[in-house]
C-alpha cells in the first residue's frame, strides 16, 4: 500500500504542534505511527513526516513562549484594572452578542491612569460603533484589564487557546472615535456582515435569529439553554459554518457563472466555461469563509474547497486526500497552534470520517427502496463523521448521545435544506422587503424547528452515554490506531471489497493476515482499557491526603482529596460582574479529569458570590453527599443566587448541614480527620460575612492544612485565643485573598506553616494580594504563592512526608 505522501506530512506537521504541550506523549505517538507506515512509505515522505512534525512542535513551543512573555509584560505594565486611553486600529471582524459587539484591536502605547503600557498591545474590547470594520483607526479611552487565564494542572491547558488569539487585555471602549476609515476586500467584508447582522435582526423571528446570525455570519449568540441543547444533541454542526455551507452557497455561485458563460458564444469558445467558473470559484470560497465568522473550520473548508476548484480550472479532477493535504498545510503554515484550535481540528476529522467510512457505510444501502435509502445515508453519513470526532467531543461533553443520530436525520432537511439556502438567499433581498420577510419566515421555522429537535434529543438522557475527559495519553493511542486502521484495514473491505481507508491510500497494498488484525484490535482496546484504569487510579487519593487550591481568578475552590477516596469541595469560585461559571469552567473539568462522580462534602465558607458562584454549576452535574454552610446567609439575606443554591440542594435531596451539629464533631475518612474550627457554635450576628467563613483544619498523621475562607481580623483573633498552637499547619490557604486584614502574626506564630496560597485573579480591582500581608508572610518565613501566578496549587501529603505541585513556574 502507498500512502498520500502530502497528507502524511501535512498530519505530521499538525501533529507535532501537539508536542509543544504534552512531549512524551506526542513523540511516543508519532514514533509508533511512523514504525507502522514506514514499510508503506517512500523514504523521502519519511524524512519530510519527521522533519514537519520536529519543526512544528518547535515553532508552537516559540509561539507559546513569545505570548506568555508578552502577557507577563502587560499584566505587570498595567497592573489593576485601569482606565485606559491611547489609539488602535480594528484587526478583527466585530461580532454581536447580545446587545453589544466586541473586536480585537492593536492598541499603540496606552496611557493607563499615570501607568504606560508598550504598544503594541492586541486587546478585546466590548463596544464601540456598530459600522466599526477591520482596518479602521481610532482613539478611545477603555477600562482595561489583563486577560484571566485559569491554569489548573489537572485539567487541559488554557495557554494554547489563549496564545493562538494574541490577545493580552480587554475591556469595555467607554469611548472611541474613528480617525480614518480602513479600505479594502476586508473592510467591504464587515460591511456586508454588518448590513446581514442588521437585516436578521430586523426580520427573523426572536426565536430564530441567534440561530440564523450563527448559520450566516459565524456569532455565537443563543441562549444558554439553547447553546447546550444543540450540543448534548450533537446537532452544533448545524449552526457552524462548515463544508456544507462552503459547498452550498460557493458550488451554487460557480454552477450559474458557469451556466452564465456559457450563454456567451465568444466566452465560451476562448474559454472552457466550467473552468473559469471555477477558477473563479478558488477566491470566492475564501472570501466566504471570511464573511462567515473566519473560523478554524471556515478557513480549512474553504481552502480544500478552493483547492479543489484551482485543480478543476487547470482541467485536471481534483483528489479529496490531496485537497484535505492542503488544507492542513496551510492551516499549520498560517498558525503556529492550529492544532488547538478545536474548530478546525472537527472539521477535519470529519472530513476524515465521511472519506474513510462513508462509501463503507452507504455501499450496502443502495438496494434501499428510495425513501429507506436517503434515511440510511443520512444515518451513514453522520456515523462515518462522528466515529473520528468521538474523542474530540469527549473533551468538550461528559457524554455523546446516541439520540444525536436520529437527530440529525430529522433536523437536516431542515436545517441543510430549508434553513442554510434560505438564510444565505436573505442576505441579497433587502431591496425587496416583501420577499425578505417572507424568506426570513421560512428559515425562521425551519430554524425553530431544528431547535426543538436539538432540546428534544438534548433531553432523552437515556441515549446518553458518559465519556472520560482524553488525556494527552489516550489521543497518542487514538493515533496509533488510527494508523493502524489506514495500513492494516485497507485491505478488510468486507462486502464492499473497497479498502477502509481507499480516500486515502493508492496502489500496493500490504497484506497482513486477519488474526493479525484481530489481535491489533483487541490490543487497542485493552490499551484504552488500562489508560483508563491508570486515569482513575491517578485522579484517586488512596492512603494520601491532597489539597489542590485551584485556580479560579479572583475567588477560592479547594478541592479536598482524602485517603479513603472520598472528596471535599471548599468552595467554588465566582466571578463577580463577569459571565465565566468557574464551577462549569475549571472546577467540572478538574473533577472530569480526575473521574470524580461524587463530592461527600460540599462546603460553602460564606455567602459571598467570589465562593459560591460556581457551586451550582457543580450541585447540578456532580452527586453531593451533603452541604456545609454557616446560615448566616439565609438568616439575613445573601441575594437570589445564594437562596437559589440552598433550594437546589434541598431539590436534590442534599441535607445542609450548619455549625450547630458541625462543631465539635470531627468527620473521619480513613486515618485523615476534618474539624470544623469555626464559627462556633455558631455564626456571630452582627459580624460581617468574611468573619464568619467557616474554618476547616485537615490533619493526616504528622501533617496538617488550615482552609481559612475570608476569615478576617476579628475571626482570627477568635481562633488564635481559642486554639492557640492547636492551629499548627504544614499548608496555610491564606485568608481573604491575601488582604490586608487578614492574615494576621498572632496568626502565622500560632499556624507557623511552610507553604500558603493567595487566591487572587490578575483582573480584581482591591490590589490583592496587598503587599503587608505578603512581608508579613516572609518574615514569618513561608513560601507563599500567588495563584495568579502560578496557577493551581497541590499539597500532598502520607502523614509524615509532604510535596507540592503547581500548574506552572511563577512568573
Amino acid at each position: 500500500m502507498r500512502l498520500d505522501g502530502v497528507l502524511i506530512v501535512a498530519v505530521a506537521a499538525v501533529a507535532g504542534q501537539t508536542a509543544a504541550v504534552a512531549p512524551l506523549p506526542a513523540l511516543c505517538a508519532a514514533a509508533g505511527v511512523l514504525v507502522l507506515l514506514a514499510p508503506a512509505l517512500a523514504r523521502r515522505v519519511l524524512v519530510l513526516a519527521i522533519l514537519a512534525f520536529a519543526g512544528s512542535g518547535w515553532r508552537a513551543r516559540a509561539a507559546l513562549e513569545r505570548f506568555e512573555v508578552e502577557r507577563v509584560r502587560v499584566r505587570d505594565a498595567i497592573g489593576a484594572p485601569s482606565r485606559c486611553s491611547g489609539e488602535g486600529v480594528v484587526v478583527s471582524s466585530p461580532t454581536q452578542s447580545g446587545n453589544a459587539q466586541s473586536f480585537v484591536a492593536e492598541l499603540g502605547t496606552l496611557d493607563c491612569e499615570g501607568q504606560s503600557v508598550r504598544g503594541p498591545v492586541l486587546a478585546r474590547l466590548h463596544g464601540g460603533a456598530p459600522e466599526l470594520g477591520r482596518g479602521d483607526h481610532f482613539e478611545l479611552v477603555a477600562q482595561l484589564a489583563p486577560v484571566q487565564l485559569f491554569r489548573n494542572a489537572a485539567a487541559h491547558d488554557t495557554l494554547p487557546g489563549a496564545a493562538r488569539r494574541g490577545v493580552t487585555l480587554s475591556g469595555a471602549a467607554l469611548a472611541l472615535d474613528v480617525t480614518a476609515r480602513g479600505h479594502g476586500v476586508r473592510r467591504a467584508i464587515d460591511r456586508v456582515r454588518a448590513h446581514a447582522r442588521s437585516r436578521i435582526l430586523a426580520t427573523f423571528s426572536s426565536a430564530a435569529a441567534g440561530m440564523a446570525r450563527a448559520l450566516v455570519l459565524g456569532e455565537n449568540d443563543l441562549e444558554p439553554e439553547d447553546d447546550a441543547a444543540f450540543r448534548k444533541s450533537g446537532l452544533s454542526h448545524m449552526l457552524a459554518v462548515s463544508g456544507t455551507h462552503l459547498v452550498f452557497a460557493v458550488a451554487s455561485v460557480v454552477a450559474a457563472l458557469a451556466a452564465f458563460f456559457v450563454r456567451f458564444e465568444a466566452l465560451a469558445l476562448a474559454f472552457e466555461a466550467r473552468r473559469l467558473a471555477c477558477f473563479l470559484g478558488a477566491p470566492l470560497a475564501l472570501i466566504y469563509a471570511d464573511f462567515a465568522g473566519g473560523s478554524g473550520s471556515a478557513w480549512r473548508a474553504a481552502w480544500m474547497l478552493a483547492f479543489a476548484f484551482f485543480v478543476r480550472a487547470m482541467g485536471r479532477a481534483p483528489d479529496g486526500a490531496r485537497a484535505l493535504a492542503v488544507s492542513l498545510a496551510i492551516g499549520v503554515a498560517r498558525d503556529a497552534l492550529v492544532a488547538f484550535d478545536i474548530s478546525f481540528l472537527l472539521s477535519a476529522a470529519a472530513t476524515v470520517g465521511l472519506f474513510t467510512f462513508g462509501r463503507v457505510l452507504t455501499r450496502p444501502l443502495e438496494r434501499l427502496p428510495k425513501v429507506a435509502r436517503y434515511v440510511g445515508h443520512a444515518v451513514a453519513a453522520t456515523i462515518a463523521a462522528m466515529l473520528p470526532c468521538a474523542p474530540l467531543l469527549a473533551v468538550l461533553a461528559p457524554e455523546l448521545t446516541m439520540a444525536g443520530v436520529l437527530a440529525n436525520v430529522i433536523a437536516a432537511p431542515f436545517g441543510e435544506t430549508i434553513a442554510l439556502p434560505f438564510c444565505l438567499t436573505h442576505v441579497l433581498l433587502a431591496p425587496f422587503p416583501l420577499l425578505e420577510r417572507g424568506v426570513a419566515l421560512v428559515a425562521s421555522g425551519a430554524l425553530v424547528v431544528v431547535k426543538h429537535v436539538a432540546r428534544e434529543s438534548a433531553a432523552a438522557t437515556w441515549l446518553s452515554v458518559p465519556v472520560p475527559d482524553p488525556t494527552p495519553w489516550h489521543f497518542a493511542l487514538f493515533a496509533f490506531g488510527a494508523a493502524a486502521l489506514v495500513v492494516y484495514g485497507s485491505n478488510g473491505a468486507g462486502t464492499s471489497g473497497r479498502p477502509v481507508a481507499a480516500g486515502f491510500t493508492r496502489g500496493l497494498e500490504l497484506a497482513w493476515p486477519r488474526v493479525w488484525r484481530r489481535v491489533c484490535a483487541l490490543g487497542l482496546a485493552v490499551s484504552v482499557l488500562l489508560l483508563e484504569l491508570g486515569a482513575k487510579r491517578g485522579g484517586r487519593s488512596a492512603g494520601i491526603l491532597r489539597m489542590t487550591a485551584l485556580d479560579v481568578g479572583q475567588g477560592d475552590a479547594n478541592l479536598v482529596e482524602l485517603p479513603d477516596g472520598a472528596a471535599w469541595l471548599v468552595d467554588a469560585g465566582g466571578m463577580v460582574g463577569n459571565p465565566v461559571d468557574t464551577g462549569a469552567t475549571v472546577v467540572l473539568p478538574v473533577l472530569r479529569q480526575k473521574r470524580r462522580t461524587r463530592l461527600d462534602v460540599m462546603v460553602l465558607t460564606h455567602p459571598h458570590p467570589d465562593h459560591f458562584g460556581g457551586l451550582p454549576a457543580v450541585l447540578l452535574e456532580i452527586d453531593v453527599g451533603e452541604l456545609w454552610d454557616s446560615g448566616q446567609g439565609e438568616a439575613e439575606g445573601a441575594g437570589s443566587t445564594y437562596a437559589s443554591l440552598l433550594a437546589l440542594a434541598r431539590a436534590r435531596h442534599v441535607p445542609v448541614r450548619r455549625p450547630a451539629e458541625l462543631c465539635g464533631h470531627p468527620r473521619r475518612h480513613g486515618a485523615a480527620t476534618i474539624e470544623l474550627l469555626a464559627p462556633c457554635p455558631g455564626f456571630v450576628p452582627g459580624r460581617g460575612a468574611n468573619d464568619n467563613s467557616l474554618v476547616l483544619r485537615v490533619t493526616l498523621g504528622e501533617r496538617s492544612a488550615l482552609l481559612t475562607g475570608d476569615a478576617e481580623t476579628l475571626e482570627e483573633h477568635d481562633l488564635v485565643a481559642r486554639y492557640g498552637a492547636g492551629l499548627r499547619a504544614d499548608y496555610l490557604k491564606v485568608g481573604h485573598h491575601g488582604s490586608r486584614t487578614s492574615t494576621s502574626d498572632a496568626l502565622l506564630a500560632a499556624v507557623a506553616p511552610t507553604w500558603a496560597t493567595m487566591s487572587s485573579g490578575v483582573r480584581n480591582r482591591f490590589g490583592h494580594p496587598h503587599a503587608p500581608t505578603v512581608e508579613r508572610l516572609l518574615a514569618h518565613g513561608v513560601t507563599a504563592f500567588r495563584l495568579d501566578r502560578s496557577g493551581s496549587f497541590e499539597w500532598t501529603t502520607d502523614g509524615r512526608s509532604s510535596e507540592v505541585r503547581l500548574a506552572m513556574l511563577p512568573r
